[in-house]
């Protein structure tokens, strides 16, 4: 499969551009922890970088949207969501969930796959 095709399949878009949002939802976290909400906050490299990196995101998501029917997208873009989120949240925040809440997890991916492939 040819390379270009593949990174212009909605699904790789779809997943790069809730892993923009997700890991720029860290950095904010990180660096608004550390220096609170404040306007040197917001004038420091990480704030510029965290705006630079939804801005591509957003352009991502739009692209998504002018191509593909809404109801079917944002259902992806939810269940893409909550995948990274509960990921990342495991693997750099070290947030362990219940089995419950995986369970409900799991099943609200579901509930957005179904509505994603449903006609």
């Amino acid at each position: 499969m040819n390379v270009i095709v593949w990174l212009k399949s909605p699904i790789v878009i779809i997943v790069a551009t809730q892993l923009l949002f997700s890991v720029g939802d860290l950095m904010a976290r990180a660096n608004m922890r550390k220096h609170g909400f404040t306007v040197a906050a917001f004038l420091k490299l990480w704030f510029f970088v965290y705006i630079a990196s939804r801005q591509v995101a957003t352009v991502g998501q739009l692209y998504i949207l002018a191509s593909a029917p809404i109801g079917r997208t944002m259902a992806l873009f939810g269940a893409a969501s909550i995948v990274l989120a509960n990921l990342l949240g495991v693997l750099l925040l070290g947030d362990i969930l219940s089995l419950r809440s995986y369970a409900g997890v799991a099943l609200a991916v579901l509930a957005f796959t179904v509505m994603s492939v449903a006609k």
